[in-house]
């Protein structure tokens, strides 16, 4: 504690607290988490009359400090509500909890707080508790897919709690028909589809397991989802050095994402891909970059272009946190885990809407598109282009097609005789 805290008294005054023990266990954790000193200072202070709090209700363990949390917030809140805005109030009260409910994860065994929430229960379980496992385990579904149906179904279970519908056996299908319009006002048509797509197979289920008294699916109309009904979202090369001009390289932040936005548009990896990559997989000797377990089941070996890198190596040298973990890229404040997919799609968002590129749904795939886009411009095959991006099926290349601007001219300037 002398180590953050200069002054005597003060370190005497966080020792006289009857929660002492506890508050240094889980400032030795802050430290070994590498986390800023300036937040060690600002979160001691807080934990401190967070356990005076819980003293004054009777408290006298520590594994008792979780049933207090809610009222030590609303009594700190209570006090400043008056002078600060609603927003301001709930993000301050959010950086009280949080500090809290971070200690009592690592000192009070299966203490989760409010913040659980990230880890969500997966809907319906009392109603349908088989559901899930009828997923995983006799459709054989993936991990990701059925996080997708929990997702959907969620929004389900909520809609039917807000109507108060508390038994499936008294789903109909206008109840189902309201829902499916509720959620049109939220959703594109392929979120509605998908939306859809899960409630029918949910209702099915629960019609083979006598839940409701009869197969309500059909009452589920799936919107109709075109294929190659759009165009790939990708953007000029004078855009894309726009938006790696929009890098602040100097920064630790800045030179990790440099690194991502290359391995994007270079290599046209997804998101994915990229949060996967190791430090294994880039091979300095042969000058390789190897991309394992890729979406279609295979891994892809390219050249290691001199300008992705330098950035790696760059990154590597001056901005990566040391650890024993073999993954190339880290949150850059702490803790430093594994940075993960959403959040390499997040930066390449960031610096898109940065550089004024405008283009819709901006993300990773932005730059896996322009990619793809560049290969077409270079007359590659629709084979060479699906090796390079790693496509399973050539159905997935084939829309690049709508984007061969030359080849389509010729055929536009053609007599059409010669096209068959």
């Amino acid at each position: 504690m002398e180590r953050y805290f200069v002054r005597p008294e003060t370190v005497d005054r966080i020792r006289r607290s009857w929660i002492a023990d506890a508050i240094e266990q889980y400032v030795k954790w802050l430290d070994e988490q590498h986390y800023d000193e300036r937040c060690v200072l600002r979160r001691v202070p807080i934990l401190v009359r967070f356990g005076d709090f819980a003293r004054g209700r009777g408290a006298r363990k520590v594994a008792a400090l979780p049933r207090h949390v809610d009222a030590f917030v609303q009594a700190w809140t209570s006090t400043r509500a008056d002078r600060v805005t609603e927003a301001r109030l709930a993000k301050a009260s959010q950086e009280i909890r949080g500090p809290i409910e971070q200690m009592l994860r690592v000192v009070v065994p299966g203490s989760v707080g409010s913040r659980s929430g990230r880890q969500l229960l997966d809907p319906f379980t009392k109603e349908a508790p088989g559901f899930f496992r009828y997923l995983r385990e006799e459709r054989g579904l993936t991990e990701t897919t059925v996080a997708h149906h929990a997702h959907y179904l969620r929004a389900f279970e909520q809609y039917l709690a807000r109507i108060k519908i508390r038994r499936l056996r008294d789903l109909t299908p206008v109840v189902l028909s309201a829902f499916v319009v509720d959620r049109a006002s939220l959703l594109g048509k392929c979120g509605m589809r998908d939306q859809c797509g899960s409630i029918r197979i949910f209702l099915r289920y629960l019609y083979r397991e006598r839940r409701i008294r009869r197969d309500l699916s059909d009452a589920v109309e799936q919107p109709r989802s075109y294929r190659h009904s759009s165009i790939p979202r990708s953007v000029t090369w004078d855009e894309v050095r726009r938006v790696l001009a929009a890098v602040d390289r100097r920064s630790t932040t800045g030179r990790r994402d440099y690194a991502i936005l290359l391995l994007l548009v270079t290599y046209g990896l997804r998101a994915r891909e990229v949060a996967a990559l190791t430090l294994d997989d880039v091979d300095w000797k042969r000058e390789r970059l190897r991309v394992p377990e890729r979406k279609a089941g295979h891994s892809t070996a390219y050249p290691l272009s001199t300008i992705v890198g330098n950035a790696l190596i760059e990154y590597l040298q001056r901005g990566r946190p040391k650890t024993v973990d073999r993954r190339i890229f880290f949150r850059v404040l702490a803790p430093h885990l594994p940075i993960t997919h959403s959040a390499v799609s997040c930066r390449a968002t960031h610096y898109l809407r940065k550089a004024g590129v405008l283009v819709s749904r901006a993300g990773s795939h932005t730059l896996r598109h322009t990619c793809a886009q560049r290969l077409v411009d270079a007359d590659f095959s629709l084979k060479e282009i699906g090796d390079y991006l790693g496509h399973r099926s050539a159905d997935s290349t084939r829309v690049y097609t709508k984007v061969a601007v030359e080849t389509l001219r010729k055929v536009a300037l053609g007599d059409g005789e010669a096209i068959v």
